[in-house]
Formats: structure tokens, sequence, C-alpha cells
């Protein structure tokens, strides 16, 4: 993520009250304006990856759900391991 040194520059944008609000309230220290920017950078890494996935899916075709949950099943046995080594390691 762009760190809020670099060149910014001042826009004006329309949200609900509720929303601006919240996120007011979440910001804390680094204000509102830096949560925001955040936030629209996780939107862009997010559109970005849908891309990507459109891209793949075109080129290979569609993940199917045999193939998302043997994924799952890998990477809950890969956090398993991690946390029996981390134990023995105490």
């Amino acid at each position: 993520m762009k760190s809020m040194s670099e060149p910014t520059q001042k826009y004006s944008i329309t949200m609900p009250r509720d929303i601006a609000e919240a996120a007011r309230a979440r910001s804390g220290p680094s204000g509102l304006s830096s949560y925001v920017a955040a936030a629209v950078a996780r939107q862009i890494e997010r559109d970005n990856l849908n891309d990507l996935i459109q891209v793949a899916e075109a080129e290979h075709g569609p993940v199917t759900e045999e193939e998302i949950q043997a994924l799952r099943d890998q990477l809950h046995q890969a956090r398993e391991q991690q946390r029996r080594n981390g134990a023995d390691a105490a």
C-alpha cells in the first residue's frame, strides 16, 4: 500500500453518513483520509485479483468446488502442522 508521504491530491467524495461516521470512528490517529485511502487500495487489489481470475478461467476453465475444497484441505493441514510444530518447539 502507498504511504501518505507520497504526493496526494484532495478529492471530494460522497458517501452515506453512517458509513462515513463508522469510518471516522475507526480511523484512529491516522485520520479519515488515510483510512479511506487504505480501503480503496484494498478494493483495487481485489479488483485486480478478480481480473486475474477471469483471465485464468478464460484460459483454463473455471475452478471446480472440488478443487477449491482440496486447496482448503491442504491449507488446513499445513496450518495444523504449523500449530503442532509450534507446540513441539515450546
